[in-house]
């Protein structure tokens, strides 16, 4: 797959010119010329004959960059002065900010935000530990939680390194959900510490969510703290993915006219995320998958010591496959990919049955190139931006965790994430659906309201609250 210009490598030249109307072209055409897209020009300052522009333009990496920057500075009668990252710019000092809800404006709001009228507040939760979350942050925050170890496609960087995203993610559930999130970023990737860090610090928090920890400790650590804490504990990459992956099969099973109870599903990629959407796909009624990972089918008779591993192979593959992922393809209804770039080709997805769907999810590059697929399948979802039907998690944790603590929830159950997904498969309506709109856009008003609904009124009824 070819890489395009993108907004995540968009900068801004300030330089010098001469002032002639042909120069301002030139720049266009400069920048263009080494594939690069002009999004904007700006004027920022002029003289008699010089004139100062700010050139804003998005290349395909950081190499593509300087090589835009160097055709500016080959145009005749430039000058560069500055070049300025602007993703760079938009993290400095962080994404995120605290402020109070309440003035501060004299003595009497200073008495009841803090001495001596908030002992009385303290005492009140003191007699009753509940009543935190309706008095304290409790009732609207959520703790952000990673070791850094599996960091989108950037694999074991750190929590240092990964505070950027967690901060974006704190943004996002403020953005969609009107949640105060706050990163929490931990020096440990030892589970043992992990689950004790986090146990001690849930008092504050009305819901954890769990955030790039690798597998399979990231099973452990969401079991043991659902079992030690009485807030709901959700791990976004696995279950937040199933969710969406859910949603989006069951408004593409729609649009071929399939059901899931009767279509053969073959999966690549048995880790977290894997095995979250395996579990919600065979509670929402799938009976026919195959699980491929790095040495091929899982069945009974692989000999698997991972108990993670050992459940899929009870769970699945009821004809005891044994061969690989293109064997396991062939004939099947929908590929779901969650695991490497470039395991399947044209030929393979040819193979498959009559309508076939593919959600090829592996970032940045799937599992198959989707133009490749789009020839042969007739519907193509991946978790990519530049692309139709984006498979993103932003789709789901806002309003998941929105509705979980509008129930005062202090569990996540499996049915509250069905609930989920058909209210995100429900934000597009009969006549939106087609082959490349199964799910809804991240900016779409409906979604993170319905979902929450759907999850809030499944935990009430569910008396998890």
């Amino acid at each position: 797959m070819a890489a395009v210009p993108s907004v995540s490598y968009s900068m801004t030249v300030r330089l010098e010119l001469d002032g002639q109307g042909s120069a301002v072209s030139s720049l266009t055409r400069a920048v263009e010329s080494v594939g690069g897209v002009v999004s904007a020009l700006d004027v920022a300052g002029s003289g008699h004959d010089r004139i100062r522009i700010d050139v804003t333009c998005a290349a395909r990496d950081t190499d593509h960059a300087r090589e835009i920057v160097e055709a500016l500075q080959g145009v005749e009668g430039v000058t560069v002065h500055k070049v300025s990252d602007r993703t760079f710019l938009l993290h400095l000092g962080g994404k995120i900010e605290m402020r109070s809800k309440v003035p501060l404006r004299n003595r009497d709001d200073l008495s009841m935000a803090y001495t001596p009228g908030v002992a009385r507040v303290c005492q009140a939760i003191a007699q009753n530990k509940d009543d935190a979350r309706r008095l304290t942050i409790k009732r609207n925050s959520v703790a952000v939680v990673s070791d850094g170890s599996a960091v989108l496609g950037l694999g074991n960087i750190g929590p240092e390194a990964a505070m950027p995203v967690m901060e974006g993610k704190a943004a996002l559930f403020k953005r969609f959900a009107d949640i105060d999130a706050w990163p929490i970023c931990l020096d440990t990737q030892d589970v043992d510490e992990i689950v004790r860090t986090v146990q001690l610090l849930a008092p504050t928090f009305g819901g954890i969510n769990l955030e790039d920890i690798s597998a399979p400790r990231c099973f452990e650590v969401e079991a043991r703290l659902r079992e030690l804490v009485d807030i709901p504990v959700f791990h976004d990459d696995q279950h937040g993915t199933a969710i969406v992956v859910l949603a989006a099969l069951k408004n593409a099973l729609r649009v071929v006219g399939k059901d899931i109870a009767d279509v053969r599903i073959a999966m690549s990629g048995a880790g977290a995320a894997g095995t979250a959407i395996l579990k919600l796909l065979l509670h929402a009624g799938a009976e026919n998958v195959v699980v491929c990972d790095v040495h091929g089918a899982i069945h009974a008779n692989r000999g698997d010591g991972d108990p993670n591993l050992a459940w899929i192979a009870e769970h699945t593959n009821k004809d005891n496959y044994s061969g690989d992922l293109a064997g396991a393809v062939q004939g099947a209804d929908v590929f779901v990919g969650v695991s490497a770039p470039n395991l399947l080709g044209g030929d393979d997805i040819a193979g498959m049955a009559d309508d076939a769907i593919i959600f090829a999810l592996a970032n940045p590059v799937p599992e198959i190139d989707p133009d490749v697929a789009q020839l042969h399948a007739a519907v193509v979802a991946t978790g990519r931006s530049d692309y139709p039907n984006q498979i993103n998690n932003v789709l789901v944790f806002p309003g998941m965790f929105r509705g979980l603590l509008d129930a005062q929830s202090r569990t996540v159950e499996t049915d509250m994430m069905a609930a989920a997904a058909d209210a995100l498969a429900g934000t597009v309506s009969d006549e939106e659906l087609g082959p490349h709109y199964i799910v809804p856009s991240v900016f779409h008003a409906d979604v993170a309201q319905s979902v929450a609904a759907a999850v809030r009124d499944a935990a009430l009824r569910g008396g998890r609250s």
